[in-house]
């Protein structure tokens, strides 16, 4: 057992590699990368239209730049997470910073939808090392006792500095010339160098954890495994005439590589994914319900903007502010429901705030047809921001409780592949059937019309309001479809977390 040092102090019976007075600086490094992360999938969403439009990119275009970056994010954020347990947690999350500024700049410097999705794929390979490291830091520098109260603040904070950033961006767009949509990937470049001095200047260098070698194949299977399934998803909202194969092909061949995976980790000498963490229920309850309401609020957060910007004729600054209750209910909640998740258990927290979720998922699919921007698909969100606000900081918490303390790099990196592969396949899948469900209700009307993107010529009053129709009942079924799963995410966190009185903690069933 290592003796304690300076630099990596006990408290309370907790190993922690960061004195008390540098632990400012760590939260405040993982508020600005979790910044970038936020910041770039929430307007890019709402940059889609223009951005389609700028580079001549088809509904399957926009769904793989948003996908390639999913897809390398959601795969390798487990390598990215084991990393730091091999390399050291500081220089892992260094590492991923400063690739994805790299990237985030090549995206900025596109010249078509086919380099984007690549420099998207490469910005998600950056952020595979950086995501998970931002909570792993913080779980490492701080003792269980306070580790709650701190990932609170983090996301709270992290809310606090990106509540403006999809504003920004709106009026930029809405605002600016057509190829300001690139300021929104370059932005990151400043935000990482302020991230990056202060880890350098300030972060000591953490121990690893363990010795253990990094699991390349276990990386390559599941990367595979998941793209094919996503592609074989996406090629559902293909004209049948484009098919090369059958997309259950895909599907098929992409599930059968994903369970040799699985099969792999079980028998890999250095897995990526610890599977004797699953013997736990409360882990593998927090992760489940991690995917099924991570699955929810991204295809929302991704398809929404799109819908009100191309179909109801919404600015892209007005777009923006539907963000902004999510960004402030979570900043102004986080703490607290981080505090109460600590006395109470998370069972009670996870449940209401799925929820809420499903209620204001299954009120924006009755009310699309009424396009009523701010009398009613507005205040809508404001009980999705709720509810997502109870859930942040209560769901990272429980994944960690349920971790042994050499395993937390792992058990982040665990959580969010499966937050982000759900973002991946919500956007394949439920991208096919908006794009189904538009052409079903437009039919010959207006040829050439896609979900989501703006005329290349005017239409005729007829067609354009069947155009509109057809553009809100694609997003009728994307939203009925998350709210049954906010609704299961929320049976799951009931029947498998845990829940305690305040004074004694002991659990209860």
């Amino acid at each position: 057992m290592d003796m304690p040092d300076a630099q990596h102090p006990t408290i309370n019976g907790n190993h922690v590699f960061c004195p008390p007075e540098a632990r400012r600086y760590v939260l405040v490094s993982a508020i600005l990368a979790s910044s970038m992360g936020f910041i770039d999938g929430s307007v890019v969403s709402l940059a889609m239209p223009v951005i389609r439009e700028d580079l001549g990119a088809t509904l399957v275009d926009a769904q793989w730049i948003s996908n390639a970056y999913m897809l390398f994010l959601s795969a390798l954020v487990l390598l990215g997470g084991a990393a730091g347990d091999v390399f050291g947690v500081r220089n892992i999350f260094a590492a991923g910073i400063a690739l994805f500024m790299v990237t985030s700049a090549a995206c900025a410097l596109a010249v078509d939808a086919e380099m984007l999705i690549v420099m998207r794929a490469a910005q998600g390979i950056g952020a595979a090392l950086m995501v998970p490291g931002s909570l792993a830091i913080i779980a490492k520098s701080y003792p269980s006792e306070t580790r709650g109260q701190a990932i609170g603040r983090w996301a709270a904070f992290s809310s606090l500095t990106t509540a403006m950033g999809p504003f920004v961006g709106g009026m930029v767009l809405s605002f600016g010339a057509e190829w300001m949509w690139r300021l929104i990937f370059a932005i990151n470049v400043p935000i990482g160098l302020v991230a990056l001095g202060m880890i350098f200047a300030k972060v000591p260098r953490d121990r690893p954890s363990s010795k253990r070698r990094l699991d390349i194949a276990g990386a390559v299977l599941a990367t595979v495994g998941l793209g094919l399934m996503a592609w074989g998803l996406t090629a559902f909202g293909l004209p049948v005439e484009m098919r090369s194969v059958s997309p259950w092909a895909w599907i098929a061949l992409g599930a059968l590589i994903f369970a040799g995976f699985i099969l792999w980790e079980g028998q890999a000498r250095a897995p990526m994914v610890k599977l004797g963490l699953f013997a736990s229920r409360a882990f593998t309850g927090a992760n489940l319900y991690t995917l099924i309401l991570f699955f929810a609020f991204n295809a929302v957060l991704f398809f929404l903007p799109m819908t009100v910007i191309s179909g109801w004729g919404t600015t892209a600054w007005e777009a923006s502010l539907l963000f902004l209750p999510l960004s402030l209910f979570i900043a102004a909640l986080s703490s607290f429901s981080g505090r109460l998740a600590d006395a109470i258990g998370p069972r009670w927290p996870l449940t209401i705030g799925a929820v809420l979720v499903g209620i204001s998922y299954a009120g924006l699919a009755l009310t699309m047809p009424l396009m009523m921007l701010w009398e009613v698909t507005f205040p809508i969100l404001l009980l999705k921001g709720l509810g997502m606000a109870i859930v942040v900081s209560p769901v990272s918490a429980a994944v960690m409780r349920a971790t042994p303390e050499e395993d937390t790099g792992l058990a982040s990196g665990i959580n969010n592949a499966l937050a982000r592969a759900a973002g991946l396949m919500a956007v394949a899948s439920l991208g096919a059937v908006a794009g189904v469900v538009f052409a079903d209700v437009l039919g010959t009307a207006a040829p050439g019309a896609e979900f989501g993107a703006y005329t290349s010529a005017p239409l005729d009053g007829a067609a354009e309001a069947l155009r509109v129709a057809a553009t809100n009942r694609a997003f009728e079924a994307i939203a009925a479809i998350s709210a049954a799963m906010c609704f299961v995410a929320a049976l799951v966190a009931w029947l498998t977390q845990p829940s305690w009185q305040r004074q004694g903690r002991g659990e209860k069933s």
